[in-house]
């Protein structure tokens, strides 16, 4: 995989560098709650705009129906590059249209612009290869180079992901060539003991990591919705929680598996319940309660890992020389169910170990929660790469960055 410090050795001045960026931000109307993944790209378009490279930076953002939808607009994300930069950034209305072309022709050397959301075309996500090939010829047309820099997107078979580098000359920008590095640190070389810790609401979404993980780590640690299921699987009442009945004899399996090769799996011991979920607008106090792991009411929710959860997953964590979270402990974003999630990060934090934050809302959380970030090892910009990487998938926007 040609790195983009080669790129910039053979000279990129004046030549057009269409970097396929990862700008899919939290948006609260048009305000950006969340700017890491746009600050992740500054380092790469900022080389090449100091090389004298004219840079067209693209995204996509949310889910719009294949047309352009103002509430998924990228122009927050621009404006927000150019306060970033230093510079003001160029913004197209359109992906490959008339905007496009002429902000794109009207770049000097060391300029930068941003073209529209590229999920406003339908071609970008199209599963019908050739209206795919047909939208990334339209995005070869604006550049001489390509520079493949949006992490959270390589798991995704989309024109401007896996079509477009076979057009132009490639190479893999800063934040691939990082996020790459670290997760070889966590499959081919990795420093034991080896900690994972997985949260987040579905363990449908984390059963391949799971399968692929009982061969890798020493122990799996597991909170947020997806801990019910796993309860349920051991017989215990889960109430009103999260659960996917479908899923109990696949976590049966891989409980038994565990226990065969020797993997510590580790679940909650107690919960914070409540009969309703929390109003996650207002605030307002959900007053849970904590009770043992086994002994969750009929009428009531697990929505966080409780105090004795905390303290033992912290102990799990204490001696490990590699850790990887991914996935919140229960409703982080209400205080009254943000302890558990804290508590990890926290863990993390105090660590010894390489320790590494799989991306999504597990990113999302450190920084809600006010944790600064180079506390940790590394801080990943995709959680669902992140987690077909550690399934040892091959994701397509790697396969088409190398020669």
């Amino acid at each position: 995989m040609k790195t983009i410090d080669e790129l910039l050795g053979e000279g990129v001045e004046g030549k057009r560098v269409f970097v396929r960026a990862d700008l899919n931000v939290p948006l609260d109307g048009t305000t950006i709650t969340d700017d890491g993944r746009i600050r992740a790209v500054v380092p790469t378009v900022k080389a090449l705009a100091d090389a004298g490279a004219r840079v067209v930076v693209a995204s996509h953002l949310g889910r719009p129906k294949g047309a352009p939808d103002p509430a998924f607009s990228l122009a927050p994300a621009a404006a927000r590059l150019g306060e970033l930069l230093g510079t003001e950034v160029a913004f197209a209305t359109d992906t490959v249209g008339e905007s496009a072309r002429a902000t794109v022709a009207g770049l000097a050397d060391g300029g930068v612009a941003v073209i529209e959301n590229l999920r406003f075309n339908a071609g970008e996500t199209s599963k019908d290869d050739a209206e795919r090939e047909a939208f990334a010829e339209q995005l070869a047309a604006l550049a001489d180079l390509y520079v493949g820099d949006g992490f959270g997107a390589v798991h995704r078979k989309h024109a401007s992901v896996y079509d477009l580098p076979g057009k132009l000359p490639h190479a893999a920008g800063y934040l691939i060539a990082t996020e790459v590095g670290v997760l070889k640190k966590l499959t081919e070389d990795v420093r034991r003991p080896y900690a994972v810790v997985l949260g987040g609401a579905k363990v449908s979404d984390k059963l391949g990591v799971i399968d692929h993980l009982l061969e890798k780590a020493d122990r799996i640690l597991v909170g947020g919705g997806m801990a019910y299921t796993f309860l349920k699987a051991q017989g215990h009442e889960v109430g009103i929680s999260l659960l996917q009945e479908d899923q109990i004899p696949a976590v049966q399996e891989y409980l038994k598996r565990a226990k065969d090769r020797g993997v510590e799996f580790v679940l909650p011991v107690d919960v914070l319940v409540s009969p309703e979920f929390p109003d996650l607008r207002t605030k307002a106090p959900a007053n849970p309660t904590a009770v043992a792991a086994d002994a969750i009411p009929a009428d009531q929710e697990g929505l966080d890992i409780g105090p004795e959860t905390r303290k033992l997953y912290a102990s799990k964590l204490a001696d490990a020389a590699t850790v990887f979270w991914n996935g919140p402990m229960g409703v982080f974003e209400h205080p009254d169910y943000a302890e558990g999630t804290r508590a990890v990060a926290q863990a993390l934090v105090d660590s010894p170990a390489f320790t590494v934050v799989g991306g999504g809302d597990s990113a999302a959380a450190v920084r809600l929660l006010g944790f600064d970030e180079n506390a940790f090892g590394h801080i990943s910009t995709g959680g669902g790469a992140s987690l077909e990487y550690l399934e040892g998938k091959q994701l397509p926007g790697l396969v088409a960055l190398e020669d």
